[in-house]
Formats: structure tokens, C-alpha cells, sequence
């Protein structure tokens, strides 16, 4: 089957490579000329595990190609993808300029059936808001689709290719035959494909991450709950989680959800509230204890210092908002560093993947390590902000060793309190026990 995708950002690259993979023909679109002529030389231009051996191997055999020319690359596809970003504006609504343009160009440019599929993460009544824009111009016939993606960063490719399941919004029995086509290859283990009307595919995405949303926040509510009355958050964790009705999964408490999709996605369903009368009170609370908790860890570095970082030397373990990933969108390690630097605290960060990201926002305002060792050398203390595997069991003697302090701040719940408390560290995590 001949695809065209827009947008080559994270979602787009992703879809686009992953239809490849199973045989289809790929024209991804994207205005940044020197990002596409990139593309075409095998550079990926984000980085997701897995995704670059099904990059490289699709272009090589010619499924997957990139272009500027939005006309050439449609002109033989029988669907087109819209992975275009859905930027939240300043009252949270989703920003929908970037899709509505180039629905309004299709109109103009469609010469034969195609159906029109929105993959971004839009408000309920988008599909209408694009099958118009498209019906202004379009002297051809055309369905418009809702097809949410459900890929988690660091996973996506996985998700993709073994999808939990597929939510596909049409009320065109031609274009479900379509959808139904593309996806079977998928969904050969017995995951359903979920068809549904448009409104409903479309809310379906926002309450999936709200949901999410709201159950990590919860959950960060019990931990900060069981610090003030000496309770300990693992073990109520593993005590709600063996309930099958509530799951284990997104009941580990930190330092707050970031990302691309949690703090658009709550922020977007609130508002189209809100623009319908009613009044998300849940959601409204779930994005301001996020954000109070994204911080919630500086007032326990201050304590311990006595309200006197000025010079401190703070070693900072993670930058992107969840390991696996570059993305430092909505990191809760960026608000950690805002509010370290101004009280005067001298960073030296170290992450995997996602440093040249943050040189970009912070150029010299805080010292990047060339690695997880180098980072701690000569440090008053650690804060550790995301949870990678890299971080999971360091040499502790080797911190005791460089470390002015044995002192661990850990948004992230990585170690084992008996075992600091054995290695004599002063060792502060979120719901536990401080160990002095």
C-alpha cells in the first residue's frame, strides 16, 4: 500500500518507519529541507531504541523516502497521515494551524480517493474541522479517520508493531475497509482493532493520558501522604497494586509526569471542557499537584543545607523526562534546575541521551559530565531525576570516595533504604523513610 505521512516528528518518523517495516510503501513529508536531506542520508533525527536498525533498513530497500514537496508525495498514496504537532497555546487548547493548513492544501491538491487520516492527538470535533477545510477545495471524494497513537517514548516501536490495540474513528464503511487492510498485519496475536465513531476515537486518546495522568498523581499524593505520617510508599504500592482492579502499573511515585503527551493531553481535555460548559475539577487538581511536585524535592535539599546553596556543588543524575528517550519536554529536572541555580547552586548534570537538548536551553549555565562517575566528582550532593538503568546500581564506594558528602536526594526511588542506611548515606527519597 502506497502511505504519505506529514510531519516527521517523533510520531510521524515512528508510524512512517513502522509501515514500512511491514511492506508498505512510505512518503514521509517535512518542510525542513536540511532535516529531510538528513533523512535521505540515513540520519535519524531522534532517538528511540530499535527505531534506527528499522530506519536504516527501509531506506536502504526503498519502502521509506522523505521529500519537501508535499504534492509529490501524496499524489500516488492511498492514505495520508497527518502527524502534525498540536502545540498547547496559552489558555491549553490545542493548537490546530499546523493541520488545518495542510488540510486546506490537500483540498487543493487530492486527485483521487484518499483517506485522510489524523494521527496527532486533537480535541474532540477535529476530523469535522479537517473534512472541511479539505471539502472547500476538493473536487474528489475523501474520508477523514481518527487514528490516535499510543506509543510510550522509549517504547514506541514495540507499540507500534504489537499494539495493546488499534482505535480507529470512521463512520466510512470504505474507509474502515481501508484502515481494517493496514493494520491486520498488526494484530495478528488477537489485539483487536477498535472502530468507533470520530468524537469517540478522538476523546478516547485524551482519557487514556489523562487517566495515566491522574493515577500517577494520585499515587504521588500517597507518597507525600506517608512521609508526614512515617508510612512507607513501597509497601502501599504493592498493597493497592495486587488488586487487579486497580493494576500495578503507573503506581510509582516521583518527582512528577513530563514529557510530550501527559501535560498537553490533560491540559487539552480540560480546556475543551471548559469550551462545552463543563468543569474537569479532577484534572485541574492533577496538573497543579504535578507541577507542585516536579520541585518537591528542592525544599529537602535546602533543608538539609540550611537554606544556603550559594556555591553548593549538586551532581544531577537525568534530564529527559523518562529514561529511554532524548525528550526533555516538560522534564521535571529542568524545574529542579531552575530552582537550584537560583539559590545559587553550582550543577553538573550527566544524561545519556538528552544533554545537547538542555545545552541548548541552559549554554553555560550549568557544567555537563561526560559521564555518570565523572558527574560526581568533588559534589555536595546528588539528585537523581530520571530513573535510567545506568543509575540503578553505581559503585557506592566509589560515590563515598568522590563525593565531598554521602548525600542522595532521589526523585525516582532507585535504591534500597536498608541498604543506604548500611552504607551510611544520608539518603532522602519520595513516600519513604529519610535515612540520616
Amino acid at each position: 500500500m502506497n502511505i504519505a505521512v506529514i510531519g516527521t516528528g517523533y510520531v510521524g518518523l515512528v508510524t512512517g518507519t513502522c509501515f514500512a517495516e511491514t511492506g508498505n510503501n512510505v512518503v514521509c513529508v517535512d518542510i525542513n529541507e536540511a532535516k529531510v536531506k538528513k533523512m535521505r542520508n540515513g540520519e535519524i533525527p531522534i532517538y528511540e531504541p530499535h527505531l534506527d536498525v528499522l530506519f536504516e533498513r527501509n531506506i536502504k530497500q526503498g519502502r521509506l523516502t522523505f521529500t519537501t514537496d508535499i504534492t509529490e508525495a501524496i499524489k500516488d498514496a492511498k492514505i495520508i497521515f497527518l502527524a502534525l504537532p498540536t502545540p498547547p497555546g496559552e489558555d491549553g487548547s490545542a493548537d490546530l494551524s499546523y493541520i488545518l493548513g495542510v488540510a486546506d492544501t490537500l483540498g487543493k491538491i487530492i486527485n483521487d480517493y484518499k483517506v485522510i487520516v489524523d494521527k496527532s492527538t486533537v480535541p474532540v470535533g477535529t476530523a469535522e474541522k479537517v473534512r472541511l477545510a479539505i471539502a472547500k477545495n476538493a473536487t474528489v471524494e475523501f474520508d477523514v479517520v481518527s487514528n490516535p497513537e499510543f506509543l510510550r517514548e522509549g517504547y514506541a516501536v514495540d507499540d507500534f508493531l504489537k499494539p495493546d490495540r488499534v482505535v480507529i474513528g470512521t463512520s466510512s464503511t470504505r474507509a474502515r475497509e481501508v484502515m481494517e487492510h493496514l493494520y491486520k498485519p498488526y494484530v495478528r496475536q488477537g489485539n483487536p482493532i477498535i472502530f468507533m465513531d470520530e468524537k469517540s476515537a478522538e476523546l478516547t486518546k485524551y482519557a487514556a493520558n489523562s487517566f495515566l495522568a491522574t493515577k500517577i498523581t494520585f499515587m504521588n499524593e500517597i507518597a507525600n501522604f506517608c512521609e508526614k505520617v512515617g508510612a512507607d510508599v513501597d509497601m502501599v504500592r504493592i498493597g493497592i497494586g495486587s488488586d487487579s482492579r486497580i493494576g500495578k502499573r503507573f503506581l510509582f511515585p516521583g518527582i512528577g509526569y513530563g514529557g510530550s503527551c501527559f501535560p498537553k493531553d490533560v491540559q487539552a481535555l480540560a480546556k475543551s471542557g471548559k469550551e462545552y460548559g463543563y468543569d474537569f475539577g479532577i484534572l485541574d487538581a492533577v496538573m497543579r499537584i504535578n507541577e507542585e511536585q516536579k520541585t518537591i524535592i528542592v525544599p529537602k535539599i535546602k533543608e538539609y543545607f540550611k537554606n544556603n546553596l550559594k556555591g553548593k556543588k549538586i551532581a544531577l543524575w537525568g534530564l529527559a523526562f523518562k529514561p529511554d528517550t532524548d525528550d526533555i519536554r516538560e522534564a521535571p529536572a529542568l524545574y529542579i534546575i531552575d530552582e537550584l541555580l537560583r539559590e545559587g547552586a553550582e550543577i553538573v548534570a550527566y544524561d545519556p541521551e538528552a544533554m545537547e537538548n538542555v545545552k541548548a536551553l541552559y549554554n553555560n549555565k550549568i557544567t555537563f559530565a561526560t559521564s555518570r562517575d565523572e558527574a560526581i566528582k568533588g559534589a555536595d550532593a546528588l539528585v537523581i531525576a530520571t530513573e535510567w538503568q545506568l543509575f540503578r546500581n553505581p559503585d557506592f564506594d566509589l560515590l563515598a570516595k568522590e563525593m565531598k558528602q554521602k548525600v542522595i536526594f532521589d526523585g525516582r526511588n532507585l535504591y534500597d533504604i536498608a541498604e543506604m542506611k548500611e552504607l551510611g548515606f544520608y539518603y532522602s527519597s519520595i513516600g519513604r523513610n529519610l535515612i540520616r
